[in-house]
């Protein structure tokens, strides 16, 4: 019993320590004066369906506070309804450097990056940040991102940190996002461990022409494990902003959150299996669990337990507030059920290898991604096929 309470013991200091080492690493990592030297960029922007305050998100990087980018819309289908919004937005701002791309090249089992390799071949500039459409770009998001290439970056990132919910399942994914997983990014990036997101990256053309091109990110079902594998090979490291960049989530629900979260859980399985296997006690939930059982047994006071309770989930919202990230009334009620239902997610993520990601039935295994792939060609040949005997046949009559 004295073994179980020190491994309690150790659970909390390695929690808070990760907290310390966050906030400490924040106020290091803070930028000073803003940059003299602010080169030309392309932002690309993948859309893919309807998003809640996707107006919003989309129309925020016309805002920014840099002298010369361009914004590049790119989106797969032509049926696409968040192709209406993209075209609204673009009206708004006549005067703005933007382009909307419709179309797909069909070279990996990723979506996204059969998407985005059209924006990638015709954008103007060597800098190109990706920003997926449900990121709202505050006014410093170049500022912010380019603040953190120092010598050996090969790629700036920033995990997404949850904003505006709207109802509980939105008030979960917030816990979720925030303090846990934004938390241990930040940790890793502090330790020199930084692993790539998606959500924002900035790139360079030519050190990624150096580390065998752009199209080696889609030889990976996620793009984002693709970079982190990438660039650490060229020598280079991942790092991530000093403050990650909001995603507006609005309504969510359960059944959304659940599937988004062991989408995650299973690609860092597959992609990162050493990082993934200690996930189980990362969260709250064992050791609260077991100090629970020492207390109903009377071997620990329900002082110490409370105690115990308050340091754990206080360390957050300190956290929390230090960033500035979304506090509410249901906050500390969401990271409790979040460590809960933590245990269970990292169970099921071993068991399984499939999910859906915008209508499209994807897979962490390579093999079940090439099949998938090559499935995807084949049907964009055929389509293509049936265009040209479609056009044929009008020029004909």
């Amino acid at each position: 019993m004295t073994v179980l309470f020190w491994i309690c013991a150790l659970a909390l200091s390695v929690h808070l320590l990760s907290i310390l080492i966050v906030l400490a690493h924040k106020k290091r990592a803070e930028p000073g004066a803003p940059a003299k030297v602010r080169p030309s960029v392309t932002i690309l922007r993948p859309i893919c369906g309807l998003e809640n305050n996707l107006a919003e998100t989309l129309a925020s990087a016309f805002r920014l506070d840099w002298p010369n980018y361009e914004i590049v819309f790119c989106v797969a289908s032509p049926a696409d309804p968040a192709i209406a919004v993209a075209r609204r937005v673009m009206e708004a701002y006549p005067d703005a450097n933007t382009r909307l791309l419709v179309g797909e090249d069909v070279f990996s089992p990723n979506p996204k990056m059969n998407n985005l390799i059209k924006g990638w071949r015709s954008a103007e500039h060597d800098w190109i940040v990706i920003a997926d459409s449900n990121v709202r770009l505050p006014r410093d998001y170049l500022q912010r991102l380019f603040a953190r290439w120092t010598p050996g970056t090969g790629l700036v990132c920033a995990p997404p940190v949850g904003a505006d919910p709207a109802g509980f399942a939105a008030e979960l994914e917030c816990a979720w996002l925030n303090s846990f997983q934004a938390r241990w990014q930040l940790l890793a990036d502090a330790v020199g461990l930084g692993f790539a997101q998606g959500k924002s990256m900035l790139l360079n053309r030519q050190v990624m022409a150096r580390a065998g091109g752009f199209e080696r990110l889609g030889e990976e079902i996620a793009e984002d494990a693709a970079a982190t594998h990438l660039i650490r090979a060229t020598g280079l490291k991942v790092r991530l902003v000093t403050e990650p960049f909001d995603q507006p989530l609005g309504h969510r629900s359960l059944n959304a959150v659940w599937r988004r979260q062991l989408r995650w859980a299973r690609l860092r399985r597959t992609s990162f299996p050493l990082f993934f296997a200690p996930e189980l006690f990362a969260g709250g939930a064992l050791p609260i669990a077991a100090l629970a059982g020492l207390t109903a047994t009377g071997l620990c006071s329900p002082l110490t337990f409370a105690l115990y309770v308050l340091a754990w989930y206080g360390g957050e919202m300190l956290l929390s507030r230090a960033f500035h990230w979304h506090m509410g009334r249901m906050t500390p009620v969401m990271m409790v059920l979040r460590d809960l239902v933590l245990p269970a997610l990292w169970i099921v993520a071993w068991f399984g290898d499939g999910f859906v990601w915008r209508g499209n039935a994807m897979s962490v295994t390579r093999e079940a991604s090439a099949k998938a792939a090559a499935t995807a060609r084949i049907r964009r040949i055929v389509d293509k096929t049936k265009e040209r005997a479609k056009a044929l046949a009008t020029l004909r009559h």
